[in-house]
């Protein structure tokens, strides 16, 4: 069990005094003070570069790749620094050697699971949304498309959904798509951090996140991860002098020769945000040492009660599956009078946000039982 008074007393001291009610980590995650004082620290050392060791810039970026690797049950090697999730899920539209036919994704993901895929007609590949079901994305259909059909070259589908909450099954899609012969590509940045997973036991092609939003890191910096198989196959769609083995002599650098890493820095193209990554490895650390699994079994109590609180409404319709196993930390539910209740939210100091026509609440892990309770009493109003 979490110590959540500790945490807020030691990360979050701030949230004692300021009357928000905090419930948007799904858009952005608020930095808990040890990632602050890396940030400080690490501005002050930039402010003055030559104080700033350059074998401290090269530590941050191999920690960020070894915590992340942690932090989805996958090894450094298969991981590759990104500015955010968007940057992998290109990499995995424009370097996996796809033939032409079909990529299947939901209707109702988020763009950056469309618009990377559907710049591909020009290579004969085009890609097709699977109607929801209620709402929801439909599984169902998505397998047996998958099962089915010979033209199905790629999926792609976000493991939970930015606007539902819903939780996809990783492993029933994914060893679909394993039994055809067909890429399965993953966005996981609704679910990284606070819902456990292990890549290396899931049929999974390429994983990319971003630390922004449950990851409590800073902008402009994620990962994505390749299953180690296909590392070195794939041909890096962008080429730069950092993703070459030579590079790591700096003293040598026009000693040129294509030869690219063997492992997933191949992907790595340009001179990395160190800084960025030092402050979101702080981050990390602390998920890491707090357990994603005690973080997804806090946030699951605590939706739980926004959960129990929608499907008591007659006048509310719940739009993020009941069942925990089908949920992370996105609650959204579609009240009689949206706008009205929004209002309410924001005069009371709740952080939330609308998406796709429904109220968005994403409680974390330094959010408390008595704030939830708060939240519904300003529903109920």
């Amino acid at each position: 069990m979490l110590d959540t008074r500790t945490l807020r007393a030691t990360q979050y001291a701030w949230m004692a005094d300021d009357p928000a009610i905090y419930l948007n980590a799904a858009s952005v995650g608020p930095m808990p003070q040890a990632a602050v004082d890396v940030a400080d620290r690490w501005s002050a050392m930039r402010a003055r570069p030559h104080a700033l060791p350059f074998q401290d810039m090269l530590d941050s970026a191999a920690t960020a790749r070894a915590q992340f690797a942690a932090l989805v049950g996958a090894d450094a090697e298969e991981i590759a620094l990104m500015p955010n999730t968007t940057y992998g899920l290109n990499l995995a539209a424009r370097a996996l050697p796809l033939r032409p036919g079909v990529i299947l994704t939901f209707d109702g993901e988020f763009p950056s699971c469309v618009y990377p895929f559907q710049a591909l007609g020009s290579r004969g590949v085009e890609l097709e949304l699977v109607p929801r079901v209620h709402g929801l994305p439909d599984e169902d259909t998505l397998v047996q498309a998958i099962a089915q059909r010979d033209d199905v070259v790629a999926v792609v589908v976000s493991w939970t959904q930015f606007a539902s909450g819903y939780v996809a099954d990783l492993a029933r899609i994914g060893h679909a798509c394993r039994a055809r012969g067909v890429f399965f590509i993953v966005d996981g940045i609704q679910g990284c951090g606070v819902r456990p997973i292990d890549l290396h036991a899931l049929p999974v092609d390429i994983f990319a996140s971003g630390a922004q939003k449950w990851q409590l890191g800073p902008w402009g910096t994620g990962f994505v991860y390749v299953r180690r198989e296909l590392v070195t196959t794939l041909q890096p769609f962008d080429v730069g002098w950092a993703c070459m083995k030579r590079s790591t002599d700096y003293t040598r650098l026009t000693d040129y020769e294509f030869d690219f890493f063997d492992d997933a820095r191949r992907f790595e193209v340009v001179t990395l945000a160190y800084q960025d990554f030092a402050v979101a490895n702080a981050s990390t650390a602390l998920l890491l040492e707090l357990g994603v699994a005690n973080v997804a079994a806090h946030i699951e109590a605590l939706t739980g009660r926004i959960v129990d609180w929608a499907q008591s409404r007659r006048d509310v319709r719940l739009v993020t599956p009941p069942e925990p196993a089908r949920r992370a930390g996105v609650v959204s539910f579609v009240p009689a009078a949206l706008d009205a209740m929004a209002a309410r939210l924001t005069a009371a100091h709740v952080s939330h946000t609308v998406r796709e026509g429904a109220i968005r609440l994403s409680p974390h892990v330094y959010n408390t039982a008595a704030e939830i309770d708060a939240v519904v009493g300003v529903l109920e109003r």
